[in-house]
């Protein structure tokens, strides 16, 4: 019932646009219902005995509809496709009332996904208390040995993985509402996210590698249409191409590998294809180095979907899509259905030991050239998406260590923090668009941002809670879930568990860097020089060099862009954008303020970035408290009977080989203990961050170590250096794009090219060359024949009696010889 007042609740707004369509009474009812607007007490008393009415029948149905659950569950992936459907064929036969109407279709998605986020949950209850469902619908034979069976499997899994994508995925197309309500696509944007929500339902619940398969391409296009939705700027173009290539890649060697197992198992479905799997192991009946191959070939798919490397260069390109759609597909949903395949096929991954410490080799890798890639990053979305892959690595590495509950409790509790800082990302883009417009290149760059905490105090404080949660530090979510894999890691092997940790603590520096540039200090938009440093536009670049100009370019040759003044750089903004040159004069920059370009449907001028709207607002304060209390579904410590351990019960029986002989908890002081150590290094990280991205105005300049530093200007060579080093790597993406560029894209054109002039010349210039030849000879022979049937006669009888001639000298010379 909350659930359904909770999606009514963020209808209201739609419904003030349409309150002259006063022959629509469902949306009166859920007007008065939320606003609740002053009427007659007979009205009023009416219309809540209506409401009152339709919520007993709409819950009677909800009951009636969960007792039937189990015996239906293959439908559960499908309920989110009608509304696909229907604005589909709404647009064909009255396009003209559907995109009038159109702000009405964001009710029925969400309505639609929270039935299925109720079922679901029901699923996990039953699942806590009874065994695996697992059922076949329907069986598509194709001959006597082949047969494709199409079914569903509800496990542990796929409940978690249900949840969270049914709750993510509601909150998104909430914030949605609001955040493309004047977008033109505001129609084709819930079309696919709905669709895209049937693909992922349906991925998790298969029962079978071929119905997996089928859904993942299915999430693939999805993933495609949503990072292309504004197809007409070239950059999202490329990105979502790049995306595509990428993921087909992976995709290629997923099939390949599925091919190779039924060539070994004969059978697709996953409850036959383990057991048959572990008794031809037990027996040695399998060529070991085959099953590696293919099973190899079946983590490539997870590692171009999970964006690890090397296949990662494609996740930071996907930012170019809306927001919403980087919360949901590249962030909670689409990206973990790579950690969720590698979890379904852990049964048959273990007993190859080369693969799970290949998984974990390419975890720890990820998890290192993510955080490094994300240090010196400009663009808050790709900075967030490099967070993103790091904390997939994480994953990974979880994974491939066998601490199977450890990768599954990070999974939901990066979700819903991840999804909560690319929402609060959202929101600041959103209120820096009154600004600087519609340009991606300024709204989402952090070196012009700055001092927005007054300006938006409650993005900011849920932005702040989602960074301490990724940093883990107590009690938010991923606080509980990276704790132990960084524990897990130091059973499995300390190198990687010294990795895993200092990656930990970059984590928490890159993220509170995030979180100074955007909210601390001043609107670096307007006052680049309002800190008082000499000739440095930015502040907050700080981190890359010293004060001086010339000094800078000497010893530091990437700030000399950043340092020029306002004549000898070229400016980051277009001609002529203001028609006020920007002074540091208060009446000069009220001017300018006065004259900034707003595209809003109203014309209020907002002189500084605003708080946005409600709605996004509400999204963004629901996950605030998931990420509070998400991660107590997993606390692994129990002490005299005391067992919050819920994600334990509902994983049992799982796969974890890191904990095979014990119950998965600790007691108290060990757990203090391990987490001291983590959040000692969570705490390093962002000290060192609010040393180098802390406004200069602050308190900590009076610092000893901070002046020590300052004065000591020639000592800093080194240290430039590697600083030099690290940004070059991080800003250029590892040079791995370009590695990607020269070696692999130039070669695959040259070859396209080779293919292309052989096909034209080759195998076109062939019948091409026949014809043409045909042609010259019939031309001269016509000329010669003179069109005289007698000269035809003359010329076939001597071409004839000549053929004779020769067959009688060859056949006479070999009875010569």
């Amino acid at each position: 019932m909350a659930s359904f007042h909770f999606v009514l609740s963020n209808i209201g707004t739609i419904v003030q646009r349409f309150r002259t369509i006063k022959n629509i009474q469902f949306y009166f009812y859920i007007h008065f219902f939320i606003n609740r607007t002053p009427l007659q007490k007979r009205e009023n008393k009416r219309i809540r005995n209506k409401i009152h009415q339709e919520s007993k029948y709409f819950l009677f149905f909800l009951f009636f509809c969960m007792e039937y659950t189990h015996q239906f569950s293959w439908i559960i992936p499908f309920i989110p496709l009608p509304v696909p459907i229907f604005i589909g064929v709404g647009l064909l036969l009255f396009p003209t009332a559907t995109k009038n109407l159109r702000r009405m279709w964001a009710f029925p998605s969400i309505f639609l996904l929270t039935l299925v986020m109720i079922f679901s949950i029901d699923l996990s209850i039953h699942q806590i208390e009874n065994s695996s469902i697992y059922q076949y619908v329907w069986s598509w034979t194709i001959n006597n040995d082949l047969s494709l069976e199409f079914g569903y499997l509800i496990d542990s899994l796929t409940s978690i993985m249900s949840i969270l994508i049914t709750t993510v995925g509601i909150l998104v197309l909430i914030y949605s509402d609001s955040y493309m309500s004047h977008d033109q696509g505001y129609l084709r944007f819930f079309t696919y996210m709905s669709f895209f929500n049937t693909s992922m339902l349906g991925l998790v619940t298969s029962s079978n590698l071929i119905q997996v398969y089928l859904f993942w391409e299915l999430v693939g296009m999805c993933s495609y249409l949503l990072i292309g939705f504004w197809f007409t700027r070239p950059i999202a173009a490329n990105a979502c191409q790049k995306a595509f290539v990428t993921n087909r890649v992976g995709d290629f060697g997923l099939l390949l590998g599925i091919l190779g197992f039924y060539w070994i198992t004969g059978s697709f479905e996953f409850r036959d294809f383990f057991q048959i799997f572990n008794n031809l192991i037990d027996k040695n009946e399998v060529n070991i180095l085959f099953v590696t191959l293919c099973a190899l070939l079946l983590f490539c798919g997870s590692v171009a979907k999970s964006a690890q490397f090397p296949l990662h260069v494609w996740l930071p390109d996907a930012m170019e899509g809306p927001t919403p759609i980087s919360a949901l597909i590249h962030a909670a949903t689409m990206v973990a259905a790579g950690i969720f395949l590698v979890a379904r096929l852990l049964p048959l991954f273990r007993v190859i030991p080369s693969i799970m410490s290949g998984i974990a080799l390419i975890g720890i890798i990820t998890v290192v050239i993510g955080a490094t890639l994300a240090i010196a990053q400009k663009d808050i979305k790709k900075n967030l998406a490099y967070s993103t892959m790091s904390q997939l690595g994480y994953m990974m590495l979880a994974l491939g260590m066998g601490s199977y509950r450890a990768a599954l409790f990070h999974l939901i509790t990066h979700a819903y923090s991840k999804a909560l800082l690319f929402l609060g990302s959202g929101s600041i883009i959103h209120s820096m668009e009154a600004i600087v417009g519609y340009s991606p290149d300024k709204s989402q760059n952090m070196v012009l941002m700055g001092g927005l905490t007054k300006h938006a105090p409650i993005t900011k404080t849920s932005f702040l809670i989602g960074t301490l949660s990724l940093c883990g530090i107590p009690p938010f979510a991923c606080f509980w879930s990276k704790d132990e894999i960084l524990n897990d890691s130091w059973l499995y092997s300390p190198i990687f568990a010294i990795i895993a940790c200092s990656t930990a603590g970059l984590t928490a520096f890159y993220m509170f860097r995030i979180y100074l540039l955007v909210f601390e200090g001043y609107l670096n938009v307007h006052f680049q020089n309002f800190n008082g440093k000499k000739n440095s536009s930015f502040y907050s670049i700080s981190l890359w060099g010293k004060e001086e100009k010339k000094k800078l370019k000497k010893k530091i040759h990437f700030l000399a862009f950043l340092t020029m003044n306002n004549n000898e750089r070229t400016s980051f903004f277009r001609e002529r954008t203001y028609s006020h040159r920007i002074n540091r004069n208060v009446k000069s920059i009220r001017r300018l303020f006065l004259d900034s370009t707003h595209f809003g449907t109203q014309n209020i001028p907002f002189f500084y970035p605003h708080e946005s709207d409600n709605t996004m607002l509400f999204s963004m304060l629901v996950l605030v408290l998931f990420t509070f209390f998400v991660g107590s579904i997993g606390i692994s410590f129990s002490q005299e009977g005391i067992d919050l351990d819920i994600l334990s019960k509902l994983l049992i029986p799982s796969i974890d080989l890191l904990h095979q002989n014990s119950k998965n908890s600790v007691d108290w002081y060990e757990f203090f203990i391990n987490a001291t150590f983590s959040v000692s290094i969570a705490f390093f990280g962002i000290f060192i961050a609010s040393f180098f991205y802390k406004p200069v105005f602050s308190s900590l300049q009076n610092l000893n170590l901070f002046n020590f530093f300052q004065k000591n200007v020639p000592k800093k060579r080194i240290s430039d250096i590697i600083i030099n080093i690290i940004y070059d790597w991080s800003y250029n993406r590892g040079y791995l794009d370009a590695f990607f560029e020269v070696s692999l894209i130039a070669s695959v054109r040259k070859l396209a090219k080779f293919n292309s002039f052989f096909d034209r010349q080759v195998i076109d210039g062939i019948p091409n060359g026949v014809g043409i030849s045909s042609f010259f000879i019939g031309e001269a022979i016509k000329y010669v024949g003179g069109g005289r049937i007698s000269s035809y006669i003359f010329f076939f009888v001597l071409i004839f009696l000549v053929i004779c001639y020769s067959i009688y000298l060859f056949i006479e010379s070999n009875y010569r010889t």
